[in-house]
C-alpha cells in the first residue's frame, strides 16, 4: 500500500545507512568513538533518498574523513564512549551495520508463515533447520522476533533508548544482516515482530513510562510483571525507532504485538493508574498509536500489521484491553487475530470444548471477522495466527494444524502464520512444497467435529460443508 520511498522529518535512517556503508567501504573492523559520534550527528541531517549518495563528486573516504573532522571539532573532549552491545555470556557484539542499499524482498502471493523466536533465529543450526523446513513445505514466510516480551532487543541495535535501558545486553541474533541474506537466497519473506507494552526493561529503567499503582510506584500484574503505558508518547517513539531501523536494513513488513492494555483480573486492574490518558479510552490509545506509526512510516515501502486477540473478530467491545476489531483493521495493512482454539472459553460458538474443534472455531471466528470487514469498505486484510502447540486436550499434531489451515481456506482467506513459542513445528501438518506425489501415503487428516478424518474426503464434500458457516457471534465468557 506504500509504494514511494521518501525519507524526511525524524525518519532519517537512510542517512545513517549511507554513513555506515561508507565506513564499511574503508574499514573492515568496528568503528572508533569518533565515527560513532558521526553516526549520531547524522540523524539530524536531511537526505534525499532518491539520489545516489556515492556519486556526488567526492569519494566515501573523503566524505567520511570530513564528517569525523567536524564531529571532533564539535564534540566535547570528555564525550563518553558508546555503550557496547553484549550477548548474555558477556561477549561484546559489533553494532548493526545499516546497508547503503538494503535487500528487496518479494512478497508471496499468499503469506504462509511460521514464528521464529530470537534464539532460533540467532542460531545458525536452528535457523538453517527452519529454512530447510520452508524449502520442503508450503512455508514461505518467517516472523522474526526483533523485540520480545522480555524487553530485550534481539540484535545489536543502534537505537539509543534500547542502549540506555540495557535492552542490548542479551543479544540473540548476532548477525541479523546475514540472516536476512540467507532468507533472501532461499526466497523467504521476513517480517519483523516488535512487542510494545510488555517491556519490563523499559518500565524498570524509566518507571515514569509504566502503568502506575494507586498505592504508589509501578503497577504489576498478577504475575508480578510491569507494563508500559500505551498512553505515553515516549513509548511510541522508542518502538517507532526500532521499526525504522528494521525498515532501513530491508524488512518489508513490521508486525506490532502487545499493542494493548493488560488483560489482568479486575482485582488487579483496580489498582492500575494510566497517566496521560487525557480522557481517551483504551481503544483510542491503540488507535492513536497506530495512527502515529502509520504517519511516520507512510513514505516507506513497508506493510504495517498488528496482532490482536482472537475474540476481537466476534465481540463488539474492546475486551478491556483496547482492541476493537473495526478500529484496528481500518488502520493496518494486515490484521492478525490469534484464533487459537485453546484460548476460547467453553461455550464459545456454542462449542463445549473449543480446543477439540479446531476447524469449527477457526472457521467461525474468521467468518465473524470477514462479515464485519465487509461493512467497512477498503481496509486491511486478515491473516490469522494458528495454533501449533498443545494446551489441554487433545494434543495438537498434524490433523489439528491442517484443520485450522483448511478452515482458513474454506472462508476465503489464503494466508496464515503458525505459532509455536519454541519454534518447533509439525511438518506433517504442512503440504510439501511441490505438492503430494501420486499414491502419497499416509493421506493427510484433519480434525472436524472432534473427529479425525481424511482431508481429501472433506475436500470432496466442501460444497456441503460451506453451508455450515453459521452467523453465531462469540458470547461473553461465562
Amino acid at each position: 500500500m506504500r509504494t514511494e520511498i521518501r525519507f524526511r522529518g525524524t525518519i532519517l535512517l537512510l542517512s545513517l545507512g549511507i554513513l555506515v556503508a561508507m565506513n564499511v567501504a574503508c574499514e573492515a573492523r568496528p568503528r572508533t568513538s569518533e565515527t560513532e559520534g558521526a553516526w549520531k550527528s547524522s540523524l539530524d541531517q536531511p537526505v534525499d533518498a532518491d539520489k545516489d549518495q556515492t556519486s556526488q563528486g567526492e569519494s566515501p573516504l573523503v566524505i567520511k574523513q570530513e564528517i569525523m573532522k567536524n564531529n571532533e571539532e564539535s564534540s566535547p573532549p570528555d564525550q563518553p564512549k558508546p555503550l557496547l552491545a553484549r550477548m548474555e555470556s558477556g561477549v561484546v557484539v559489533e553494532r548493526l551495520e545499516i546497508p547503503l542499499k538494503p535487500l528487496e524482498f518479494e512478497k508471496p502471493d499468499s503469506v504462509r508463515g511460521i514464528y521464529i523466536n530470537a534464539w532460533a533465529a540467532g542460531s545458525s543450526t536452528r535457523s538453517q533447520h527452519l529454512i530447510d523446513l520452508a524449502n520442503r513445505t508450503e512455508v514461505n514466510t518467517f516472523v522474526i522476533d526483533i523485540k520480545d516480551a522480555s524487553g530485550y532487543v534481539s540484535h545489536p541495535t543502534r537505537v539509543e533508548v534500547a542502549q540506555e535501558i540495557g535492552a542490548d545486553q542479551q543479544i540473540r541474533i548476532r548477525d541479523l544482516l546475514n540472516l536476512l541474506d540467507r532468507l533472501h537466497e532461499n526466497g523467504i519473506y521476513p517480517i519483523a515482530r516488535i512487542v510494545v507494552v510488555k517491556d519490563p526493561l523499559l518500565t524498570k529503567s524509566k518507571p515514569e513510562l509504566a502503568i502506575q499503582d494507586t498505592a504508589g510506584g509501578v503497577w504489576v500484574d498478577e504475575k508480578g510483571v510491569s507494563w508500559a503505558n500505551l498512553y505515553e508518547r515516549l513509548v511510541w517513539d522508542y518502538h517507532l525507532e526500532l521499526a525504522q531501523e528494521m525498515i532501513a536494513i530491508g524488512f518489508p513488513e513490521i508486525q506490532w504485538d502487545y499493542i494493548r492494555f493488560p488483560d489482568s483480573p479486575l482485582e488487579h486492574l483496580e489498582r492500575a493508574v494510566f497517566s496521560n490518558s487525557e480522557g481517551r479510552t483504551r481503544s483510542e490509545a491503540v488507535s492513536s498509536f497506530l495512527d502515529y506509526v502509520n504517519a511516520e512510516t507512510e513514505d516507506y515501502q513497508v506493510d504495517i500489521t498488528a496482532d490482536v486477540f482472537g475474540a476481537t473478530t466476534s465481540l463488539n467491545y474492546d475486551l478491556g484491553i483496547g482492541q476493537l476489531w473495526e478500529e484496528v483493521v481500518s488502520r493496518v495493512d494486515v490484521v492478525l487475530p490469534m484464533v487459537y482454539p485453546s484460548h476460547y472459553w467453553s461455550g464459545s460458538f456454542d462449542i463445549e470444548e473449543p480446543n477439540n474443534h479446531p476447524y469449527e472455531v477457526v472457521k467461525m471466528a474468521l467468518s465473524d471477522g470477514l462479515e464485519r470487514v465487509k461493512k467497512l469498505g477498503s481496509v486491511g486484510s486478515i491473516r490469522p495466527w494458528l495454533q501449533d502447540f498443545t494446551l489441554g486436550h487433545p494434543p495438537y499434531g498434524s490433523a489439528e494444524i491442517r484443520a485450522q489451515i483448511q478452515a482458513t481456506y474454506d472462508v476465503g482467506i489464503h494466508e496464515w502464520i503458525l505459532w509455536n513459542a519454541s519454534s518447533r513445528y509439525s511438518e506433517e501438518g504442512l503440504f510439501p512444497a511441490e505438492g503430494f506425489p501420486d499414491g502419497f501415503e499416509p493421506e493427510p487428516t484433519i480434525r472436524i467435529n472432534g473427529v479425525v478424518l481424511p482431508l481429501f474426503e472433506h475436500l470432496k464434500e466442501r460444497h456441503e460443508s460451506d453451508s455450515i458457516i453459521q452467523g453465531d457471534t462469540l458470547k461473553r465468557p461465562r
